[in-house]
Order: structure tokens, then C-alpha cells, then sequence
């Protein structure tokens, strides 16, 4: 028997995923700052949250491709919370946003074809990307007061293959909303080459600031698609529901081969889009709660790097992870093991695309006692091993 060359990965247990493994069952004490699952964070959900999936409308298969229209219309209420009107018939409904990437790969490339993605970024991609014979191409987030996408990176990596480019807004884990004038360069570079702006936006509703647009707004002549779902929205990763809103150039025709690559497969069940409707409604309870454990969090956080320079965090704008420049004396994943065994779990900058030393990524989701014990643990280690004296020497580049 063959495998497919596009499965052909190492599937061998990493040391890092190991070491956590053996420690976990010895019982000893972790404190994880990694942290991605509301679900598991101690967030308070209404006991009825279930019942929202036992609509009697459910028991009637109806299978529309794009998914029921009431559960499209909570979409275009939620995008109306936002500032942005959205017509039903430009939402195809989606079981995550993996499935929805795997949609436009297939609706926007051939095999061979590549997509740009700056990074730092969601270290998914390239697995989604593969699985649908296309390539992601890394294009540089770069780091100066703040981050920012770079015009001309992205210029020097396009192809004659390119089809499109890729965006987190506000990106995982940088945290970085895309400005205006960034929006703008990118649209510049879509017109002139023919491509296409695929947008993720499921931390959205998650801003440190003022509140920040939607690209479902779109850009002037180019095709955008938004993708979000309830997995972050309403801290449901669980149902499995997420969307495609379609804008731009071509929004037809593309609306027409995405309803026949829905079709093919039909993956939506009728509760979870029935439910949908509830829980969007319903989101702003556990939104609430999110962006005051996150703010709590970044708050305690600070604290620990207030009088002392040997470890900044950068710019924070949205989300809910914080990264952390720290000295690069040995590669990060020694770091990781060493925090580990004093019992914090946090993840290696170069999971998320960065250099192999001088980066950590910590989650703002975890419980507030937790994420206290665990960034205690992580500046004393930092504080007796990596030059934590607050004199700054060994920082003396910008990220």
C-alpha cells in the first residue's frame, strides 16, 4: 500500500509535546500559559447553552449548500454590530474555519498554487494549505514600535503562481490589526497582480483599543473573503460553525462554485445552524468575561516587567496572547523545557514562524491564579538564568 506524497509529515511525538506528556502524568504542577480553549478556561456558560440545539425545525433535513437562511441572516446581524451590512446570499456557512480555508484553496488555486502569509503566524496553515496541493509562501510581520506588514516582502515573494494573500486580523498570536494604510498596500498589490485577500478575523471582537473594521466592508476591486466562526466569537470551539462572507469583483461567480464545493459535501448539521442563531446573539456574556480575564492578565503581566529591561513584551492590540522578547542565549525550545520543569508551560516563539532564539508566546486566557503562578515561575527562571538584571544589555536590537 502508498500514501499520498501530501501526508507525508512527521508524525513522531516532539520532545517539547513529550516532556509535557510525562509530566502531566506523573501529577506534577503545570501552570499553561498556553491556554487556547475558553472552554476550559473557568469562563462562566449559561446552563441552557444546550438547548438552543434541540429546535424541532432541526429534525427536517433541508439541505441548502450555503447553509439555512436563518442561521446566514444571525451572521449579517453580527456584521451590522460592526458598521457593516451584509446581504444573506454573500455568506456560505462552514463546519470551522479550516474547512472554510480548504473551501477558497480549492475555489481560488490549482495545484502548485500558493498563497502568501506573513508570519509570525498560525502554524496551521501550512498543513491546510498541503492537504489541497497548494503552497503558503512566508512573508515577514515586521516589529518596529509595533507591528506591520512589509509592502515590499510581500512584493519580492509573489509568483507567477500566487493566487493569494493570507491575513489574521488581528493576527495570532502578534496580535496585530491591520491598518488602514495597510489595507490599502495590500489592495494596491491585489489589483495589480489579479489576487485575491483571504481575511481571518475570529479575534475581532477582541480589541485592546478601539474597536477595529471589518475587511466584510471590502476593498475597492478586489475580491475578499472574510472567514470567522463561533469558535472564538462566542468561546464555542466545540459546535464546529464558521463562515465564508464573500465581496468584491467576480462575487457571483465565485458565490456559484462555492455553493457547488458546499454541495459536494454539505458538512453543516441542522442543530448546530439552528443554534446559531442564539448563541450569536448570546455572545457578548462570555465575550465580556474574555476581555476582562485578558486585561487582567496583560495587567499582571506588566507588572512582572516593570523595573526591569532584559525582557519586553511587544505592542498588544487584540487577541489574547502576549509575546516576549527575550535574551537569545540558548534556542528557545531549551527554554521551554527549563520553564517546564519548574512547572510552567508556555510555547516557543518559532511554533508561530519566529527566529529559534529570543521569543516566547504566552496566552491571557488561563484562569488569573493560574496565569499569576505561571508568570512568577517565568520571570524568576528568566530573572536567574537569562540576564533578568534590568540593565538591558542584551537587548540593544530591535525586534
Amino acid at each position: 500500500m502508498r500514501f499520498s506524497r501530501r501526508t507525508e509529515w512527521n508524525t513522531e511525538e516532539s520532545e517539547l509535546a513529550r516532556a509535557h506528556r510525562t509530566r502531566v502524568a506523573v501529577g506534577l504542577p503545570v501552570a499553561d500559559l498556553t491556554a487556547s480553549n475558553p472552554t476550559r478556561c473557568g469562563l462562566t456558560y449559561d446552563e441552557g447553552l444546550l438547548a438552543a440545539l434541540l429546535d424541532s425545525r432541526a429534525r427536517e433535513y433541508d439541505p441548502q449548500p450555503k447553509g439555512l437562511r436563518p442561521a446566514r441572516e444571525a451572521v449579517c446581524r453580527y456584521y451590522a454590530d460592526h458598521g457593516v451590512s451584509v446581504n444573506p446570499e454573500q455568506v456560505v456557512l462552514t463546519t470551522s474555519t479550516s474547512e472554510a480555508y480548504s473551501f477558497l484553496f480549492r475555489l481560488l488555486c490549482d495545484p502548485g498554487c500558493e498563497v502568501l502569509a506573513p508570519q509570525p503566524g498560525y502554524p496551521l496553515f501550512d498543513y491546510l494549505a498541503a492537504l489541497d496541493d497548494v503552497r503558503v509562501r512566508a512573508t515577514a510581520l515586521v516589529y518596529d514600535h509595533g507591528w506591520q506588514v512589509d509592502p515590499e516582502g510581500l512584493r519580492r515573494a509573489l509568483t507567477p503562481e500566487t493566487r493569494a494573500i493570507m491575513l489574521v486580523h488581528p493576527n495570532n498570536p502578534t496580535g496585530h490589526f491591520t491598518k488602514p494604510w495597510e489595507a490599502e498596500v495590500l489592495a494596491v498589490l491585489c489589483r495589480e497582480h489579479g489576487l485575491s485577500l483571504i481575511v481571518d478575523e475570529v479575534f475581532l471582537d477582541y480589541s485592546a483599543g478601539a474597536s477595529q473594521g471589518s475587511f466584510a466592508a471590502g476593498l475597492t476591486d478586489v475580491p475578499v473573503y472574510v472567514v470567522s466562526g463561533l469558535s472564538k466569537i462566542a468561546g464555542l470551539p466545540q459546535m464546529k460553525a464558521a463562515w465564508i462572507v464573500v465581496t468584491g469583483p467576480r462575487q457571483q461567480e465565485a458565490l456559484a462554485r462555492l455553493d457547488v464545493i458546499a454541495d459536494t459535501f454539505l458538512s453543516m448539521n441542522a442543530p448546530v445552524q439552528w443554534a446559531m442563531v442564539a448563541w450569536l446573539e448570546g455572545r457578548e456574556k462570555i465575550q465580556r468575561q474574555i476581555r476582562e480575564r485578558v486585561t487582567a492578565n496583560l495587567a499582571e503581566l506588566d507588572l512582572h516587567l516593570a523595573g526591569q529591561f532584559a525582557t519586553q513584551r511587544l505592542v498588544f492590540e487584540g487577541g489574547w496572547y502576549a509575546v516576549l522578547r527575550i535574551p537569545a542565549l540558548q534556542p528557545d525550545e531549551q527554554t521551554v523545557l527549563d520553564l517546564l520543569n519548574e512547572g510552567v508551560w508556555v510555547h516557543p516563539g518559532y511554533f508561530f514562524g519566529m527566529e529559534e532564539s529570543g521569543w516566547l508566546v504566552v496566552s491571557l486566557l488561563a484562569p488569573c491564579t493560574e496565569f499569576r503562578t505561571g508568570v512568577t515561575r517565568l520571570f524568576a527562571y528568566l530573572g536567574t538564568h537569562q540576564g533578568g538584571n534590568g540593565s538591558g544589555e542584551m537587548l540593544q536590537q530591535k525586534p
